[in-house]
C-alpha cells in the first residue's frame, strides 16, 4: 500500500506532456498556401519532363526509333531529351519573366504544351507522308515533301489563343524543333522561323474566320519565298524540283490555315479561351441577353452601347485590345435587367422609387445590380474575361448621393460608414476593365452637362478621371498616367461629336431657347453618383454651369 502512495506521488509530481498550441488562422493559411504552392511546382515539373520526353520520342529520327535499344540509341535519346528541354526552358523563363499570370495557371501552361506537342506530331506526321509521297514521284526526292509541313500551326495558334508575345518565342522553338525535324536540310530552321513569325503576325487582329484562310495565304507566299533563298543558295533555283518545291511550300501554307480553322474553336470551347473571332459573336446586339436588356431597361441598353465607342475608341488609343473594351461595354450593366425601375435611365420622369426607401437600402438594391450581371452572365455562358469585368467596373467606389443622404438623416453622422456605401468590388484589375469604368462614369457624368461645349466637356472628363484616380479605383491595374492622358482624349473627342449643336428647324414649332432635354428631380444625381468617382457636379472654370442633382444651376 505504502509503495502504491508513493508511486502515485511519483506520478503527480512528473509534468505533464506538452501540448502542441493549436495554429492561429493566418499560420492554417499560410500552411495551406505553402503546401498548394508545392504541389503546383511539381504538377509543373511532371508535365515539363513529360513534355520533353514525348517532343524528343516524337523528333527521334524514325529509323532510330524502331532499334530502340541497340548499342548508343539511348544516349542518343537523352541527347535529344536535353537539347529538346534547352528551348522548353527559354519558354518557361520568358513565360515567368513577361507572363506571370499564365505560369500561374495550370490549365493555360497545359493549353501551351497541347500546342506544342500536337504541332510537333502533327508535323512528323505531314513529313513522313509528304516525304514519301514525293519520294515516289519520278524527278522528285523527299526533300520537297518537307517544305509542305504545316509547322505554322503552332504560332497562329499561340498567337490566337494568347497575344503575338508568345506567338514570337512558339515561332523560334518551332523554328529549332523543325531543324531537328528535317536534320538533313541546314535551312529549314530558316524556313520554320519564317513561316510561323508571319503566321503569328498575320493573326494579330483577326477578327473573322475568313481572315484565317488570309492568314494562310500570307504564310504559303512567305514559304515560296524562303524556298527561292534557300534553293538559290543552294544553286537549284533554275532545275526543275525547284518548282515543286514552291507547290509544296505554298500547299503547305493553305494547310496550315485549314488547320487552324479546324482546330481552334475546339481548344477555345475545351479551355474557356478568348478570341477576337468568337469576341465578335458575342458583339451582335441581337444576342438574347442584349435584347433582353434593350426591352427591359431601354435607357441601360442605349447607355451601354455609348458606353461600348467610347471604351472601343479608348482602348485602341492606348493599344489595348478594342473588340473586348466594347464587348466588356456592352454586357456590363446587364444585372439591371431584374430591378430596371431603380435606376434612373429607366424610369419616368417625376417618377423615383428611391424616394420611398431609406438611403441603405437604396445603396443595396444599387450594388445588387452587379452581383445579377454577374451570375446572369455566367447563366448566358458569357466569356470569363468580360464576367470579370463586369464584377470589377464600379471597383470599391463610393455611392456618394446615398452615403451623404443617410449622414443627413442621421442624428450622429458620424456613426454611417463609408464601407457601407462602397460597391463590393474588386477594383479593376486590368486595362480593359479599368477603361470600362473610366468609359461608365464619363458617359453618365455627361448628360447632366448644360449647353455641353468641347471646353466644358474636356473639363469634366478631367476632374472625374482624376477623382476617380485619387479615389485609389485604378492602384490595382496598370494603366499609366500616360494612358490617362491619352484616354482622356479619347473621351473628349467622342463625347464632342456626341453633344454636337443642331440649328433650329423652323415651322415645326419645337420649342428653342436653349432648353435640352433633361433628368429631373434627384433622379439626376442618382444616374451619376452609382457610377463610381464619387462625383459631384459644381461650377467648371467660369465656364458655365453644369445642372446639379437637384435640377438647379
Amino acid at each position: 500500500m505504502a509503495s502504491l502512495k508513493v508511486e502515485r506521488a511519483r506520478v503527480s509530481v512528473m509534468p505533464r506532456k506538452a501540448q502542441p498550441k493549436p495554429l492561429s488562422i493566418q499560420q492554417k493559411t499560410a500552411s495551406t498556401a505553402s503546401g498548394s504552392h508545392t504541389r503546383e511546382r511539381v504538377k509543373k515539373a511532371v508535365m515539363g519532363a513529360l513534355l520533353t520526353v514525348s517532343l524528343a520520342f516524337i523528333l527521334i529520327d524514325p529509323v532510330t526509333f524502331t532499334t530502340l535499344g541497340a548499342s548508343g540509341t539511348f544516349e542518343s535519346l537523352v541527347g535529344l531529351s536535353l537539347i529538346v528541354s534547352l528551348p522548353l526552358y527559354i519558354l518557361y523563363w520568358d513565360l515567368r519573366r513577361y507572363k506571370k499570370a499564365i505560369t500561374g495557371d495550370l490549365q493555360k501552361i497545359a493549353l501551351i504544351c497541347i500546342i506544342l506537342l500536337g504541332t510537333v506530331a502533327m508535323s512528323r506526321f505531314f513529313a513522313e507522308l509528304f516525304s514519301t509521297f514525293t519520294a515516289n514521284l519520278a524527278g522528285v526526292g523527299e526533300r520537297t515533301g518537307y517544305f509542305g509541313i504545316p509547322l505554322a500551326v503552332g504560332a497562329m495558334l499561340a498567337t490566337l489563343l494568347f497575344d503575338i508575345h508568345i506567338g514570337i518565342v512558339f515561332s523560334f522553338i518551332i523554328g529549332i524543333f523543325g531543324g531537328i525535324l528535317v536534320g538533313g536540310e541546314p535551312f529549314f530552321f530558316i524556313y520554320s522561323f519564317v513561316g510561323s513569325i508571319i503566321a503569328a503576325f498575320s493573326v494579330v487582329r483577326c477578327t473573322h474566320r475568313s481572315a484565317l484562310l488570309k492568314a494562310g495565304l500570307f504564310v504559303a507566299l512567305a514559304n515560296v519565298a524562303t524556298v527561292i533563298c534557300i534553293d538559290l543558295y543552294s544553286h537549284q533555283l533554275f532545275v526543275r524540283t525547284s518548282l515543286y518545291d514552291m507547290v509544296a511550300a505554298f500547299t503547305g501554307g493553305i494547310f496550315v490555315a485549314i488547320l487552324v480553322s479546324g482546330i481552334l474553336p475546339l481548344l477555345e470551347s475545351s479551355f474557356k479561351v478568348v478570341t477576337d473571332i468568337s469576341l465578335l459573336e458575342y458583339s451582335d446586339l441581337n444576342s438574347p441577353i442584349l435584347k433582353t436588356l434593350m426591352v427591359t431597361a431601354p435607357g441601360t441598353y442605349h447607355h451601354s452601347v455609348i458606353i461600348g465607342s467610347l471604351a472601343e475608341a479608348a482602348a485602341e488609343a492606348v493599344n489595348v485590345n478594342p473588340l473586348m473594351a466594347r464587348v466588356a461595354a456592352y454586357y456590363h450593366d446587364i444585372g439591371k435587367i431584374k430591378k430596371p425601375e431603380y435606376f434612373i435611365e429607366n424610369q419616368a420622369r417625376g417618377e423615383n422609387r428611391h424616394d420611398r426607401l431609406t438611403p441603405s437600402m437604396s445603396s443595396l438594391i444599387i450594388a445588387s445590380h452587379v452581383k445579377d450581371g454577374v451570375e446572369m452572365a455566367r447563366e448566358h455562358k458569357v466569356p470569363p474575361q468580360i464576367v470579370e469585368i463586369i464584377q470589377q467596373h464600379h471597383g470599391t467606389s463610393l455611392m456618394t448621393y446615398f452615403y451623404e443622404k443617410a449622414r443627413e438623416h442621421e442624428d450622429h453622422p458620424g456613426l454611417v460608414r463609408e464601407e457601407d456605401y462602397r460597391y463590393p468590388g474588386p477594383k479593376p484589375q486590368t486595362r480593359v476593365a479599368a477603361i470600362v469604368m473610366l468609359a461608365d462614369s464619363v458617359e453618365a457624368a455627361s448628360r447632366v452637362l448644360d449647353n455641353p461645349t468641347p471646353q466644358r466637356i474636356a473639363a469634366l472628363v478631367d476632374k472625374l478621371v482624376k477623382r476617380i484616380f485619387e479615389d485609389g479605383q485604378l492602384s490595382e491595374c496598370d494603366l499609366t498616367l500616360r494612358d490617362l492622358t491619352e484616354i482622356t482624349k479619347s473621351f473628349n473627342l467622342l463625347l464632342s461629336g456626341i453633344y454636337h449643336h443642331r440649328i433650329d428647324y423652323p415651322g415645326l414649332g419645337i420649342p428653342s431657347g436653349g432648353e435640352k432635354k433633361r433628368f429631373g428631380g434627384q433622379g439626376h444625381k442618382l444616374a451619376e453618383e452609382h457610377k463610381g468617382g464619387g462625383w459631384e457636379p459644381e461650377e467648371t472654370r467660369g465656364e458655365g454651369t453644369i445642372t446639379s442633382g437637384t435640377g438647379r444651376r
